[in-house]
């Protein structure tokens, strides 16, 4: 199995989990077994992104590098949007806004980044173009 192959098959489960997560989330806490075992299978998720992040910290601009700045940037977005909307419900207690507020400083900071990085990218081809 190619990269492609294998990349294409995970895009597809994880969205697939995503939806059930997000849609039937009682469901899916009694067929895994408990919050204790979500949480900790959570973490792993994050350790997993702090992972790839630190590894990637100094890649060039590239399809990578703008594929990992665009997953935060969703990822970012989707957080604080369901984050203000648990609260709203009372789903959530007034410190979800602690991380909404961080989530929209990291967002902000993607978003930054990948503004960024195109037109520094253009400057560098334009400038390898004129010599």
């Amino acid at each position: 199995m190619t990269f492609r192959h294998v990349a294409i098959l995970t895009s597809f489960l994880f969205l697939v989990l995503a939806v059930a997560w997000m849609f039937f989330p009682e469901q899916m806490l009694t067929q895994w077994g408990g919050a204790g075992l979500v949480s900790r299978r959570g973490a792993v998720f994050y350790l997993g992104v702090a992972v790839m992040f630190f590894m990637a910290r100094n890649t060039e601009h590239s399809a990578a590098r703008m594929a990992l700045i665009q997953g935060m940037i969703t990822i970012c977005t989707v957080l604080i949007l369901l984050g203000v909307y648990e609260l709203s419900v009372g789903h959530a207690s007034d410190k979800i806004l602690a991380a909404v507020l961080i989530e929209a400083i990291l967002g902000l900071a993607f978003i930054y980044a990948w503004r960024t990085s195109g037109k520094k990218h253009k400057i560098i081809n334009h400038s390898r173009i004129q010599k």
